[in-house]
């Protein structure tokens, strides 16, 4: 899970950007609205990659 996952999280938020920003140029509320939760959803994904990272190097580190 490392590499693929962090780019695929990379890739949903630059999307939920793009829907943003789509949205409100448009002034459309709801493309708005699903790209913030395309956005922030993407994040929480990555912290959650970043908290596993953390849990391991710590594992790594007390093996030693």
């Amino acid at each position: 899970m490392g590499f693929l996952d962090k780019i695929k999280n990379k890739t949903q938020r630059a999307k939920g950007r793009g829907k943003e920003e789509a949205g409100r140029r448009s002034g459309d509320p709801n493309l708005e609205a699903e790209g913030t939760r395309d956005r922030m959803a993407g994040g929480a994904k990555q912290v959650g990659e970043q908290a596993k990272d953390a849990a391991r190097e710590a594992r790594e580190t007390f093996r030693r």
